[in-house]
């Protein structure tokens, strides 16, 4: 089964064995609607969400004790990949995009997509080129086409971004 990482457990809280989780989902509220996680490699139904900030904290079923909680303590924390959600046409999940060939306008191959930062104001492509690594903006001035069909991305870099 194919799962997508949304956070780490980071403490517990109580003694009832709440586990405090650091987000990485878009939104904390994520969580809220999902009745089972996985921790590491177990599978846990949720019992209750609150959320703090970027944290959220959770009771799952069968984690009733301080003790059994810190034994999550530093687990990564996923949800199943069958509930993505549909995006709407144009907008990709990132973890599609890891390992996509990029190529510019011209179709000279520059190297193979290695990450999406987010960022506040835009998302930055890490394109690894063979022997450095290049960020990109991801706005759709440099980013001209992705087609995950055929695992290419057409870029038009600004001029000297990628001998940098």
């Amino acid at each position: 089964m194919d799962k997508i990482r949304i956070g780490k457990v980071v403490n517990t809280v109580g003694l009832r064995g709440e586990i405090k989780v650091y987000n990485y989902a878009e939104s904390p509220e994520r969580y809220q609607n999902l009745s089972q996680i996985y921790v590491g490699e177990e599978l846990f139904d949720i019992e209750k969400v609150r959320l703090q900030k970027n944290t959220v904290i959770l009771k799952i079923q069968g984690v009733d004790s301080l003790e059994q909680g810190e034994k999550l303590r530093g687990q990564d924390v996923y949800f199943s990949a069958e509930l993505l959600e549909e995006l709407p046409s144009g907008s990709y999940y990132i973890r599609d995009l890891i390992g996509i060939s990029v190529y510019d306008r011209q179709g000279n191959l520059l190297g193979k997509l290695k990450d999406v930062i987010k960022g506040a104001a835009q998302d930055l492509y890490e394109i690894d080129t063979g022997g450095k690594m290049v960020l990109l903006p991801g706005v759709s001035e440099f980013v001209l086409q992705v087609d995950l069909e055929s695992g290419r991305i057409v870029v038009d870099p600004p001029k000297g971004l990628m001998e940098l």
